[in-house]
């Protein structure tokens, strides 16, 4: 049959396939009601469009209408008009407003609105401002829909077209046009295939320079988010070879140019290249640089026994340190850099406060900082001191252009203390560990504290167990279970575990538990039943706020997606006493239990009565859905109790549920309880540091639901992957050959 076009409104979505965006549609047309299938992914009801396609006839539910394709189309009848205007396209306007304009105006009310929005202040509750409002949103809205006009043909989600306007607003076609492979670098969420894709359908040349070296740069910033700081240029070129469908050749001629361009840097000679996006390569040489200049800094001797001083401390607080404690005290009062590390239990918090206490006895300016909110107020309650997150504490500001966030604290203007205390230092991957040693001056006393036994960075590189593999900074290992930490299992278990053994379970009046469920799904149910309504009964715990599920994976019947679902309907249910709303084929619901998932230092935040105001808001930072305003389309997110977020719907890729987040989401955080699935997973997940950081999260009780062979798998999985840094080398060298910045 012969393609046709048919245009109508959007009546009702029957169904619609969150993965591949096959979507059954109803739609009102001039000649009467149509079912509308195929990939309409982005569509909303209300929505007027315009579809290409053809007839089909289902045995089961007769003649359809099969899209090929379909655009954006502005509604003429009455009913479509009201529709669209009823739908939230227009910020400012509900369905009761929609009804009141169309009232007023018919069928001439698009026309009003593009050629005299002034008059609609003659309907009833619209005045300036509101129509100031509802002008601007109408013509954005006209643009966007221009946008997606030309861009959903290639594959670009109407939440995408909204953030591509919002970054080069009328410019956006001409600038993509020049450069489909921009979008991949501005825009997050864009990625390298889908604006490679573009770029074929434009007709780019696929040996070209640009589209190469985009490639180049791809496979460069996917081995990043795979950890690494660096690939060797065999497994770069063949990466990018395969990413391109070009011959190694085409990848070997651009990436000698790309290093003259310094986009890229090329380290070492012959088969044994190392291949950096710049970026990394300066944070890497940068992070040992400075740490040899932190290290063997002038500092002013304390004029004290700092034995005796040690000795006073004790006395007063009633404590006996360890050997190891004593010993990492000291060194932190001789200055340069100490590192602390130890698992649950040895005492670091101990530690620390000895060492905050010995500094401000001399009038030592002390500062505190962790890589996370959630590490940092557990910092500071542990302290009773403030401790700032590193992004806080290096003060988050714009470049000259103010085209991009930049750290106010370097070099020229450096942290103001006389010590600086890291905590959680094993999250901190290399470009954060540049930034924040750039901002700390020489000559101050810099301790840095973690558990180096823990996962990695989700960042590229892994500072933290370089620094004390490379032998050269001095290092303090807290190795001492103490008395009242053995009393708890958790601590026994999570040692046991790092060493290999098997956890000792079900301990009556303990507080680790095992319960054995079969397979992902009745694991899953399992959990259900033991967050919502066990664990409340039992402990008095607040299933939303001191309950954390850790899932090792993402997808399966027992990943932190499928999870969320279950639990957001056990935990937070469907009521009509609650506002929801469907988003980007997510529901959210008021009280929704939810997780940053990306740093934005942007994002402005106040106080419910406006006292207190600011803005930040930072990866893994968790809050609770406050309010839904559906005519806005604007989530309103609250953090930490007293910080309430708003999040424009085309923002809500920054947030995921978080009523089950994955293991490393959960670093740096601690809960009153932490329930696991242990079912099977890919080999690469199921590890024994993973199981360790998962069970480490919890205060007072974690319990494990699935299958002991699975936990036992874990525990025997020692394997650490690979990640490629040369921070060790580097460190090693510099200190043996004594290279300063500026040698």
């Amino acid at each position: 049959m012969a393609i046709e076009n048919i245009q109508g409104t959007v009546s009702e979505i029957i169904f619609q396939n969150e993965e591949n965006g096959y979507t059954v549609a109803r739609m009102n047309t001039d000649e009467g009601e149509v079912t509308v299938t195929g990939c309409l992914a982005t569509v909303k009801m209300g929505e007027t469009i315009r579809v290409s396609g053809e007839w089909k006839s289902h045995e089961m539910y007769g003649l359809q209408f099969k899209a090929e394709s379909f655009m954006p189309a502005t509604p003429s009848s009455v009913s479509g008009i009201l529709a669209y205007l009823s739908s939230g396209s227009i910020k400012g306007i509900g369905p009761k407003l929609a009804e009141k304009i169309v009232h007023t105006f018919g069928v001439e009310t698009l026309l009003v609105l593009q050629t005299s929005p002034e008059k609609i202040m003659k309907v009833d509750g619209i005045g300036k401002k509101k129509a100031k409002k509802i002008m601007e949103s109408f013509a954005q809205d006209r643009e966007i829909r221009n946008i997606m006009m030309q861009l959903i043909p290639y594959g670009i989600g109407s939440t995408y077209c909204l953030k591509i306007y919002k970054k080069y607003r009328e410019k956006a076609m001409n600038i993509i046009r020049e450069n489909p492979y921009r979008i991949a670098q501005d825009i997050p969420g864009i990625g390298f295939k889908t604006a490679d894709s573009i770029g074929m359908k434009m007709g780019i040349d696929p040996l070209s320079k640009g589209r190469i070296e985009q490639g180049i740069i791809h496979s460069l910033k996917n081995g990043a988010l795979s950890g690494h700081s660096y690939l060797p240029r065999e497994v770069m070129c063949k990466k990018a070879s395969e990413l391109l469908g070009v011959c190694k050749s085409a990848i070997e001629m651009q990436v000698y140019e790309m290093a003259a361009q310094q986009l890229i840097h090329i380290e070492n000679g012959g088969d044994d290249q190392k291949v950096y996006l710049f970026p990394y390569y300066i944070a890497e040489s940068g992070v040992c640089k400075k740490l040899v200049q932190i290290a063997s800094a002038d500092i002013e001797e304390l004029e004290i026994d700092i034995k005796d001083r040690i000795d006073s401390i004790e006395r007063k607080n009633s404590i006996s340190l360890a050997k190891k404690q004593r010993e990492a005290v000291e060194k932190a009062a001789i200055g340069g850099i100490t590192i602390i590390t130890g698992g649950p239990g040895t005492g670091k918090t101990t530690t620390i406060n000895s060492i905050i206490e010995l500094f401000e006895s001399e009038k030592i300016k002390v500062k505190l900082a962790a890589p996370t909110g959630r590490a940092a107020k557990r910092m500071s309650e542990a302290t009773s001191k403030e401790a700032f997150t590193i992004h806080r504490l290096l003060e988050v500001g714009y470049s000259a252009d103010e085209e991009e966030s930049v750290f106010l604290k370097d070099e020229d203007e450096p942290i103001s203390c006389d010590a600086l205390i890291i905590d959680e230092a094993s999250m901190i991957d290399v470009i954060l560990m540049y930034n924040l040693l750039k901002a700390v001056k020489p000559g101050t006393r810099l301790v840095i504290v973690g558990d180096v036994d823990q996962l990695p960075p989700v960042g590229a590189g892994n500072v933290l167990s370089d620094m004390i593999d490379s032998g050269v900074i001095s290092t303090v290992k807290l190795d001492e279970v103490f008395r009242q930490a053995k009393e708890s299992m958790i601590v026994v278990n999570a040692h046991r575990i790092n060493k290999g053994d098997p956890p000792v379970l079900n301990k009556k009046d303990k507080d680790f538990f095992f319960i054995e469920a079969q397979g992902s799904s009745k694991s899953a149910q399992e959990i259900a039943g033991i967050v919502g309504s066990r664990l409340p009964a039992y402990y008095g715990l607040d299933p939303l706020k001191d309950i954390q599920v850790l899932s090792p994976m993402r997808k399966g019947d027992a990943g932190v997606g499928s999870l969320n679902l279950i639990l957001q309907e056990r935990l937070n249910p469907h009521s009509h006493l609650k506002e929801q709303d469907k988003i980007g084929g997510r529901v959210f619901r008021v009280c929704d239990k939810v997780m940053q998932i990306k740093n934005n230092y942007d994002k402005k935040w106040e106080s419910e009565d406006g006292s207190e105001k600011g803005q930040g808001v930072f990866n893994g930072d968790i809050g609770y859905v406050y309010h839904i305003d559906k005519a806005s389309k604007i989530l309103y997110i609250l953090f930490d109790d007293v910080k309430i977020a708003k999040y424009e719907y085309s923002e809500t890729d920054e947030i995921d549920h978080s009523f089950c987040t994955t293991v490393h989401k959960s670093q740096g955080s601690e809960f009153e309880a932490v329930v696991m699935p242990l079912v099977w997973a890919p080999p690469m997940l199921m590890t024994r540091n993973l199981l360790y950081t998962g069970i480490t999260r919890a205060k007072k009780l974690v319990v494990l639901v699935g299958e002991k062979r699975y936990l036992n798998e874990m525990i025997k999985n020692n394997r650490i992957q690979e990640r490629f840094s040369s921070i060790r080398q580097r460190l090693e060298m510099f200190f043996r050959e004594g290279i300063l910045e500026g040698d």
